[in-house]
């Protein structure tokens, strides 16, 4: 199943990203967000995995529940990390054995302690070599890159984040999603330099609502995300979970509604395995074309 089939009119896409959580009850949790989630009518889900593949068995588990629970298609995440070659091919068909539809292909972060990306022998060193690889030898799948509307952190300048992400789209990618972010400013001046660049191929935002804020500030440093001061602000005025909750949902929310209205193709939101904040996200708006 290609990407661009579900970012067609009369409907917006929406997916929504899970991670494979390390316990079994937190599996039969998982598929209780799942079925909640299917409320919202989403075109796809996506299934991450730990770092230098770690969790990848529980990962294809997890994509075969959300298959045996759900009609929609599934994609999993893919890195170069700790990964040559031969093991990348072996994941990808595992995953046609598993059912997935869809590859989210990317890099990786440096594995922990390690200060910058460097590939195992017989492995790949760029993103765009991992979707040369896919479209090479298995065509069936559809492609997603990662894009960084703040320019990912190692890049030394957006030019040159801008030029790699060419390269992927170039290799073969279907959609590019991106990274979280909480100004849509950011969002629409990459879209607009990615689309100036020759990138016409849809661009999603990835959305992740804050219901915690010292949790929301772990995860951008992470990434190098900015979180504007007006929210932070607000946040800091009352540290109980509902405040929070409400805060943070209303940001998204307004991001949404924003976005929505400047013409995106879908929204792709980072779920943290929890149903709740999306849910609260997406209650009555409309994915439909005006």
């Amino acid at each position: 199943m290609p990407f661009p089939a579900v970012y067609a009119p009369p409907r917006r896409g929406l997916s929504f990203e899970l991670f494979p959580p390390k316990r079994s009850e937190d599996l039969l949790a998982l598929e209780g967000t799942v079925r909640e989630l299917m409320r919202f009518d989403p075109d796809y889900f996506t299934c991450t995995y730990g770092a230098g593949g770690s969790s990848q068995d529980r990962t294809l588990e997890v994509i075969s529940r959300v298959k045996q629970i759900t009609d929609r298609p599934v994609a999993s995440h893919l890195t170069c990390v700790a990964a040559s070659t031969e093991q990348l091919c072996s994941y990808l068909e595992r995953a046609s054995q598993h059912g997935v539809d869809l590859i989210v292909a990317l890099r990786g972060d440096p594995p922990r302690g390690e200060a910058e990306f460097r590939p195992v022998e017989g492995g790949l060193r760029y993103a765009n070599e991992l979707v040369s690889l896919i479209r090479d030898r298995y065509p069936h799948f559809g492609v997603a890159v990662a894009g960084y509307p703040e320019t990912h952190q190692e890049a030394p300048s957006p030019e040159v984040d801008l030029d790699n992400l060419k390269r992927k789209v170039d290799a073969g990618a279907d959609v590019v999603i991106t990274q979280l972010f909480y100004d849509n400013e950011d969002f629409f001046r990459f879209r607009e330099r990615a689309q100036k660049r020759g990138i016409t191929i849809p661009i999603i935002p990835g959305l992740l609502p804050i219901t915690n804020l010292p949790q929301a500030q772990r995860i951008t440093s992470m990434c190098k995300a900015a979180l504007p001061q007006s929210l932070v602000s607000r946040l800091e005025e009352d540290d109980s979970p509902d405040w929070q909750f409400q805060v943070g949902v209303q940001h998204a929310r307004e991001q949404t509604r924003e976005l929505l209205r400047e013409g995106v193709e879908g929204l792709h939101l980072y779920v943290l395995n929890r149903s709740q904040a999306a849910a609260a996200l997406l209650e009555g708006l409309e994915l439909a074309y005006a």
